[in-house]
């Protein structure tokens, strides 16, 4: 029996920072993703304690002259830029429905506060989304995916100013001026809980310049709240219609035991880590449960008069969701720590793990958006969901990526249950259709695509795009709806 409805849009998604590169060209300033440095000699350990979660002043000057483009993936990155073309056409051979990407802010406001847009970094999204539409795909725009403009840090202190609400709405309001006939899905912020898991990406915030970290991040993050009920708001007013979401990373949390008091740190890790957010963006209001949280950390949010009542008129149409794994929840030592998308967290003892310690739960993508339908009943749609792992082009030119195949089908076979289940799901765009820059480890070898990028560590290689095993697989799917996944 196939779940899924005639509708449901199978999709791809990537983000400009880790595909485009062309990083100076275009009239393209610098962003925050371009400071991200990484050494291809680092073993596992020092990749994760490099990844830039906590951005030092020393490291963001360096990175401000740097001229050694090996050192600094997404300023290459898969040079999407200029493949585009040839990009799309895979990808309307794959058969995809919808096609995610994220805009880049820099493209468009190379400083971020410029008196005009950047003609050229808005005809390159023109001509893009254009010949998405011309290929049978729908596009789902993010407007804000981890990149800054570096400016908007360097001048007015990034998030922390509340003038950058102002400089992001000028950015909005050109999109859906000179975009919005070309976008189906708007998307204001990538993850917006990442600013509290990795401060860097999410509101680019330097740890050892600030005196109150999380007073800074919670800052920050009521900011970018306002930024996105405002963005809601105005597309809404500009365009007729049209379908605005919110986005968190999922950290599905179960309780490591039957103890009430893990059943208790479950209930309080989902609440804290996912539900805050979606509950401000669904529902229009700072949930009660955060007074508690916010005064333990010694956090007072400060607000305008009226920040309320732009929060309850900002409400979003649909709430998306990157899933990637679950974690357990539990005051106790005894369970060993593993990684996984934007944190690390208790390891579950039923599940496996990827090569870089993300556990693999197919079940808990059912289990989330049933929890998440039946918390908002808002139509769902998940963003990303993929597995990173280190392909490799076999004797026969191939790339056999069969653990990438069984992680999909049974993510995509528990996507049907839900939907049987009764929830809302519009889509799935899985992430890294074709190979990208990582983000979490800023790697080239941790491959999520169904299209493998001849591309090395140092940005060595031919470039050319291999499909995969997984590309035949999941083109079949797509052509079957959902109903063969063999």
């Amino acid at each position: 029996m196939n779940h899924f409805p005639e509708n449901f849009l199978w999709g791809g998604a990537i983000a400009s920072a880790q595909a485009e590169g062309a990083w100076n060209e275009g009239g393209k300033g610098m962003d925050t993703q371009d400071l991200r440095v990484f050494d291809a000699s680092w073993d596992a350990d020092m990749r994760r304690k490099n990844r830039d979660i906590n951005m030092t002043g020393e490291r963001f000057q360096a990175a401000l002259t740097a001229t050694d483009l090996e050192h600094y993936p997404f300023r290459w990155a898969i040079d999407f830029y200029h493949n585009w073309r040839e990009d799309l056409a895979l990808l309307e051979e794959l058969g995809l429905k919808i096609f995610r990407t994220s805009i880049s802010w820099a493209r468009i406001y190379p400083n971020g506060d410029d008196p005009v847009p950047n003609e050229e970094g808005i005809r390159f999204y023109v001509d893009l989304f254009t010949e998405c539409h011309k290929r049978g795909m729908k596009v789902f725009a993010t407007i804000l995916h981890y990149a800054t403009p570096v400016n908007l840090l360097t001048r007015y202190g990034g998030w922390k100013n509340r003038k950058m609400i102002d400089f992001y709405l000028r950015y909005c309001q050109t999109l859906f001026e000179r975009l919005g006939g070309l976008v189906d899905y708007w998307l204001p912020f990538n993850e917006i809980n990442c600013s509290r898991f990795n401060p860097w990406n999410g509101c680019c915030l330097i740890r050892d310049q600030e005196e109150n970290y999380d007073q800074a991040i919670f800052q920050c993050t009521h900011h970018q709240l306002l930024a996105n009920a405002l963005a809601v708001k105005m597309a809404h007013e500009m365009l007729p219609g049209s379908m605005v979401g919110g986005m968190i990373a999922r950290f599905t949390t179960y309780p490591a035991t039957c103890s009430p008091d893990d059943v208790m740190c479950a209930l309080l890790d989902e609440n804290y880590k996912n539900y805050f957010y979606t509950d401000v963006m669904a529902r229009g209001r700072y949930p009660g449960y955060t007074r508690r949280m916010l005064k333990e950390l010694g956090v007072e949010i400060v607000k305008e008069p009226g920040d309320d009542q732009i929060l309850a008129g900002g409400k979003v149409d649909f709430l998306s969701f990157s899933y990637y794994m679950s974690m357990v929840s539990t005051n106790s030592s005894d369970y060993e720590v593993t990684s996984g998308n934007l944190l690390s967290g208790k390891k579950n003892p039923y599940l496996q793990t990827s090569e870089w310690g993300w556990q693999i739960d197919p079940v808990g993508l059912r289990i989330s958006l049933n929890q998440m339908y039946d918390r908002y009943n808002l139509p769902l749609f998940i963003a990303e969901n993929g597995i990173g792992a280190r392909d490799v082009v076999a004797e026969d030119g191939k790339i056999h990526d069969d653990y990438r195949i069984q992680y999909l089908r049974e993510h995509i076979a528990q996507m049907g249950e839900a939907i049987a289940d009764g929830v809302d799901l519009i889509g799935y765009t899985m992430w890294g259709i074709l190979d990208i820059v990582s983000c979490g480890t800023i790697e080239m070898n941790k491959r999520y695509g169904v299209i493998y990028v001849d591309r090395d560590e140092a940005g060595k290689g031919t470039n050319r795009r291999i499909p995969k095993d997984s590309f035949a697989w999941y083109k079949k799917v797509i052509a079957a709806n959902g109903a063969d996944l063999g």
